[in-house]
């Protein structure tokens, strides 16, 4: 097919280069303006769907069970310090 269009496009070397840029314009265009906002409904992009508890829609609940005790701001315990570095420096011959 490109060899077909290539042979039949008019011009010489230049008119062939200018020709193929403006099909390949018109296609991107063509996808870009018509083809990808018309499919843009049927793809499942902005399809989130997150779940929460039957028992309390909207409440605040731990993953783990009950209602969290820790005050605002403590809801996630980190294994970790997070105040300073406590690896060691790297070795010389790293």
């Amino acid at each position: 097919m490109y060899g077909w269009m290539w042979r039949k496009l008019p011009f010489g070397l230049p008119g062939k280069l200018v020709g193929s840029l403006l099909i390949t314009s018109a296609m991107v265009a063509l996808l870009w303006y018509v083809v990808f906002p018309w499919a843009e409904p049927l793809l499942p992009f902005d399809d989130v769907q997150v779940t929460q508890d039957a028992g309390d829609p909207g409440g605040d609940s731990v993953p783990g069970g009950g209602e969290s005790d820790a005050p605002p701001g403590d809801e996630h315990e980190l294994p970790y310090d997070t105040d300073q570095n406590n690896t060691p420096p790297p070795s010389p011959d790293e």
